[in-house]
């Protein structure tokens, strides 16, 4: 599976860095990752280059952005459309990503530096190799699990179905629409071979797009199961009654512990992963590719940015107005409380989410639910506080305090202190060799980031399609579906 190979190669990857003043070897460096598999179909797929010297000691720095040259080419189309990026992740490796328009046979990666083939270059992906609009699905779902190297489970898949030990669809119908078809949006799917059937309920469906785009491209890579089921189109998780109350099985982007939502990946990251090196710019792969300065360069503040959503965010934008030394916090747009500027400062503009990276510390703080930016301020090379919340996504269950982020109270009053015990302890925060008790650790934070890259661009399609493999097993046969 990708998440074990990872697991075992990154560790030998880090053990061996050292700073390295050699030139790039080319039988040296490291080329791994699902982009060199045929069977991995992505919207965008990619792989990693870790530069090696010829004593076999990694690059911690970037040899250089155009250190390395890529070509894909298929023998049966000299005419190949594949756009290809490389990005400079600036601690010596590279992500490499291409986006094909068409699909291709035995397609051949070559990687070049100064004209000699890196590795095991060429690498050939043998047979016919298929692009994201492809309608190619594979008839065997065990078949795509193991071509995906899915895992054998996911935590929080198994924490959410089990409050459903069975669901009746036609029960289920009549009490969703009428306990929330009126006050919120909903969007009932049924998916019956392989085709996707959508009836609407509640005003503002608009969010559906993001849906409807993720199952579709789900259906051209596998066929789903004969399934029916609601998701929330909201913000908010929906269903607060307790597992003996007898709760109603509805999908959200969000879940809470306080209710019994059954957690998916959110929109913005299944948008992120269908558009990438499409229509959006800001990505899991270009957030790695786009951290600004070194680490020692960095400006050594906490910094955040956005609307006034939740009441800890004023309060966060009080503190730093206070403590302008070490937090620099400020409010993009008023939507939910009065402006009031004496307190909290003018509006300012928006800033690029990549020249976020120019400051040592992010602050992550909830919004109406959990702020979606987390996934990508973890992407990145800054440190993470994140607010502790009632809220979580998906992936949660994976992250741990102390090792992913460092944790601050609801109600900030921790926070300065955090940041100044990051401050007073910049090595053990971010040295790739820290001897710390502590357990956060570069080591910790990079080895769980490029898992997470992984599981990302691969699971999120995996987790859509294992929750509707694993819900369709608690569902009674289905009784009817709709047209589009």
């Amino acid at each position: 599976m990708l998440r074990k190979l990872l697991l075992v190669l990154m560790p030998c990857i880090i053990f061996m860095t050292r700073r390295s003043k050699a030139a790039p070897s080319a039988s040296k460096t490291l080329i791994w990752g699902p982009g060199l598999e045929t069977n991995i179909v992505l919207p965008a797929r990619f792989f990693f280059i870790q530069t090696v010297d010829s004593t076999g000691r990694n690059f911690t720095t970037s040899p250089g952005e155009k250190t390395f040259e890529v070509k894909i080419t298929s023998p049966t189309d000299p005419y190949a459309r594949i756009w290809i990026q490389i990005l400079d992740r600036n601690d010596g490796s590279f992500l490499v990503r291409y986006r094909m328009y068409a699909s291709y046979t035995d397609l051949h990666i070559q990687i070049l530096l100064k004209d000699k083939l890196v590795a095991k270059s060429p690498y050939v992906l043998k047979g016919a190799v298929y692009h994201e609009s492809c309608d190619c699905p594979e008839p065997s779902g065990a078949l795509w699990e193991k071509n995906m190297h899915c895992p054998a489970s996911f935590s929080q898949i198994e924490s959410d179905l089990s409050v459903f030990p069975s669901v009746d669809p036609d029960h289920n119908t009549h009490e969703i629409l009428k306990r929330f078809g009126k006050r919120h949006s909903l969007c009932h799917y049924t998916i019956k071979n392989n085709q996707v059937y959508i009836k609407t309920h509640g005003e503002h469906v608009g969010f559906r797009i993001f849906m409807d785009a993720f199952l579709l491209s789900l259906t051209r890579k596998v066929k789903l199961p004969d399934i029916e089921f609601f998701v929330n189109l909201g913000d908010w998780p929906l269903e607060k009654r307790q597992a003996s109350e007898k709760p109603s099985p509805i999908f959200s982007w969000c879940g809470s512990n306080d209710t019994q939502d059954i957690v998916m990946p959110t929109y913005d990251l299944t948008e992120s992963v269908l558009e990438t090196m499409g229509r959006v710019s800001l990505d899991m792969m270009s957030v790695q590719g786009h951290t600004g300065s070194v680490w020692e360069q960095k400006i050594s503040k906490a910094f955040w940015r956005g609307r006034d959503s939740r009441k800890e965010r004023l309060e966060l934008v009080k503190l730093a107005r206070a403590n302008p030394d070490m937090l620099d916090a400020a409010l993009t747009n008023f939507f939910f409380f009065k402006h009031d500027e004496s307190l909290y400062g003018p509006l300012v503009k928006h800033v690029s989410f990549f020249d976020f990276f120019k400051y040592k510390y992010q602050i992550n703080v909830d919004g109406t639910v959990a702020a979606y930016r987390l996934p990508y301020l973890l992407a990145g090379d800054s440190v993470v506080f994140k607010h502790d919340s009632i809220y979580y996504e998906h992936f949660y269950k994976q992250l741990q305090p102390w090792v992913h982020y460092i944790p601050f109270k609801a109600d900030l009053s921790d926070l300065l202190e955090k940041i100044q015990w990051a401050r007073d302890h910049d090595e053990e925060v971010h040295h790739p060799h820290s001897h710390a008790h502590l357990r956060f650790s570069y080591e910790n934070k990079i080895l769980h980031i490029k898992m997470f890259f992984i599981e990302h661009r691969v699971l999120s399609f995996f987790m859509l399609f294992e929750l509707l493999l694993f819900y369709g097993d608690h569902l009674s046969l289905i009784t009817e579906s709709w047209e589009n």
